[in-house]
């Protein structure tokens, strides 16, 4: 099992080998692009990293950043349900459905199990609709997510990207966006709300990354507040309730779109506190604040390749851990 393998790992130290063992494992798996900043500064490069490329759910975690200053100004509130804002879809949502709030959403939560415009979640384990309290119960489920796109554009009067653009790629000076390169996709025949999918290069995830290990903050301007990052990659589902809904990886538990290396669990100790953003096919934004460590692995898709996120999480990450 993955925790029992970690848990018997040798102490984190870099060692003569590291980066060229590293490299040789790298080599093994199908990994695109790597990047390890540690005190800021890259110490392993691997791949292309100016190459710019669909990130899959690892996008969930950088809603949850947009969200982050709309809500500091007040033109957002966690409060506010569906039914305040209107909010139906395709042959009605529920009225218990609707009493759900944008934070349930954020934590997944929301106790909404109409069909999604895509698929990659655990909606095949939903209960039935209508059973769950929303805020009691959750599920990884894109239909949040992809709501909370929506909702972003409704309630800030803002396109999506553009905000994205001039909130956080613009101030972070992030090398490869273009925001013509990303599109909202998947089939609006099914749900009203498609996913607001992102293209970013490996270096710009890890400018990301190296922006929330500082607490928001970007050379001398905060971009996101300080207590926006802490709320956010707070464990505020633990990894056990995520495992009896949401099976993906043993460990892990939630935040608020981050998943959060669950202390109860037989992480490392140097994973206490550390939370990544996870994506198909082997996308990962990892920050490990007691390293002062960002890692950013990327795998070019859609295509036929895969990084499972157990190697990552079980292999790769544990041998970047080690690089001083």
């Amino acid at each position: 099992m993955l925790l029992t393998a970690l848990a018997c790992l040798p102490s984190l130290s870099a060692t003569a080998q590291s980066l060229p063992a590293l490299r040789d494992m790298l080599a093994g798996f199908q990994t695109s692009a790597m990047l390890v900043l540690r005190g800021g500064k890259p110490v392993f490069e691997y791949g292309d990293l100016a190459q710019a490329s669909y990130i899959a759910s690892a996008r969930k975690s950088l809603i949850s950043i947009l969200y982050g200053p709309a809500v500091a100004k007040g033109v957002i509130s966690l409060n506010r349900t569906l039914a305040d804002m209107d909010f139906d879809d395709k042959g009605g949502l529920l009225p218990r459905e609707r009493t759900a709030t944008i934070r349930d959403l954020l934590t997944a939560r929301s106790g909404v199990y109409h069909k999604a415009a895509n698929s990659g979640d655990a909606s095949d384990r939903a209960p039935p609709r209508g059973s769950v309290q929303p805020g009691s119960y959750f599920l990884y489920n894109n239909w949040d997510f992809n709501a909370l796109g929506v909702i972003y554009e409704r309630q800030t009067g803002r396109n999506f990207y553009q905000a994205f653009g001039e909130d956080i790629a613009a101030p972070l000076g992030l090398k490869d966006w273009r925001v013509e390169a990303q599109a909202i996709r998947n089939d609006t025949g099914l749900s009203d709300y498609p996913a607001y999918h992102l293209v970013l290069s490996t270096r710009d995830m890890a400018a990301i990354g190296q922006m929330m290990l500082q607490r928001g903050r970007w050379q001398d301007r905060q971009i996101i507040s300080a207590d926006w990052v802490a709320r956010t990659t707070a464990l505020a589902t633990p990894a056990a309730e995520v495992s009896r809904t949401s099976p993906f990886v043993e460990g892990l538990g939630y935040g608020w779109l981050w998943w959060i290396f669950d202390p109860a669990a037989a992480w490392p100790e140097a994973l206490r506190g550390a939370f990544t953003a996870s994506g198909a096919f082997g996308q990962f934004i990892t920050v490990i604040p007691k390293l002062d460590m960002v890692v950013t692995h990327k795998v070019v898709a859609p295509s036929k390749l895969n990084v499972p996120a157990e190697d990552y999480l079980g292999k790769i990450l544990p041998a970047a851990m080690r690089i001083a």
